[in-house]
């Protein structure tokens, strides 16, 4: 097994869970990845929740994909924060879950206040019969600053999306940055300009990109995967005044109404920034330039 948070599954955990399912398999062992709901910073300290980037659904497909056998979410109550390392162990890895090994990155601590680190957890491995191995950190080296080494981390993508660097996210993601959410009515503006768009309620927590416009794939719940291509606006219309965030997708080719709708947008490349035009029709002209873009840059839809 496993443990983590792993909120973004990002090359690094994909590595760690890769490895718990080849350990398994040589075990002849069911392959398991252990992990939190809520956020553990949210319950030990109110109102500092990190930015989300996959959903617990989205996360339970992309821990299926890498091959694991069990998908174990432990519900992070104030109880369980105050579990010590040895009790984490004996009473959820021993006792509840039956661990034969255990599989976590260099950096993993554990228990109350995290006293717990790997090196406790191989001293408590030999006491209860189970393996305990640290996985060395996946790194990315930065191709701007070959002596900068950057490690795979959810703090580092969260950083990259909140730039609006969505391309160095997907690097170390291994994919697209994904934003989920349900289609809800917006003031229908897009429609009178000749752009109609569907405006996208994302849960509470959720990595929503810097302000800006991006080229993005498009998918409907729906649509068993299909993806379409999409020109994003994130933030407030400034041309128009406004005063909401909202995230905005005019999506090509397609004229439906996706209301009500659960979609998901997989960001590819930010366009340019959030511009405030004196005229619609200035803002007219530049969406058709970042439509074409769009076109140009994501090619021939699934």
């Amino acid at each position: 097994m496993t443990i983590g948070v792993f909120d973004g599954v990002h090359r690094g955990h994909q590595e760690l869970i890769s490895r718990t399912v080849r350990a398994a398999a040589e075990r002849g062992v069911p392959s398991v990845v252990l992990t939190f709901d809520p956020h553990p910073s949210e319950v030990i300290r109110p109102g500092s929740h990190p930015a989300q980037l996959t959903t617990l659904r989205r996360k339970a497909e992309l821990v299926e994909g890498l091959g694991a056998d069990v998908f174990c979410v432990l519900p992070f109550t104030l109880e369980l924060s105050r579990l010590t390392a040895h009790e984490f162990v004996h009473e959820v890895l021993v006792d509840k879950l039956h661990a034969a090994a255990v599989i976590v990155g260099e950096n993993f601590t554990f228990g109350a206040k995290a006293a717990g680190d790997v090196e406790l957890l191989r001293t408590l491995g030999k006491r209860f019969g189970f393996v305990a191995q640290g996985a060395e950190l996946q790194g990315l080296l930065a191709q701007e600053q070959a002596d900068n080494d950057i490690t795979f981390s959810s703090t580092y993508v969260r950083s990259c999306i909140d730039a609006g660097d969505v391309v160095a996210a997907s690097e170390a993601l291994g994919r697209p940055h994904r934003l989920e959410g349900i289609v809800v009515r917006g003031d229908g503006r897009g429609h009178d300009l000749g752009y109609p768009t569907a405006n996208l309620s994302t849960p509470r927590f959720a990595a929503v990109p810097a302000d800006g416009v991006y080229s993005a794939w498009f998918t409907r719940s729906s649509d068993s995967g299909r993806r379409l291509r999409a020109a994003v606006s994130v933030g407030t219309n400034p041309t128009f005044s406004g005063r909401e965030r909202t995230v905005e997708a005019f999506v090509l080719d397609i004229d439906e109404d996706f209301y009500g709708q659960h979609v998901a947008l997989d960001f590819v490349t930010k366009l340019r920034d959030q511009v405030r035009f004196p005229t619609s029709e200035g803002l007219v002209a530049q969406i058709d330039e970042d439509v074409a873009r769009t076109r140009e840059l994501l090619g021939e839809q699934d």
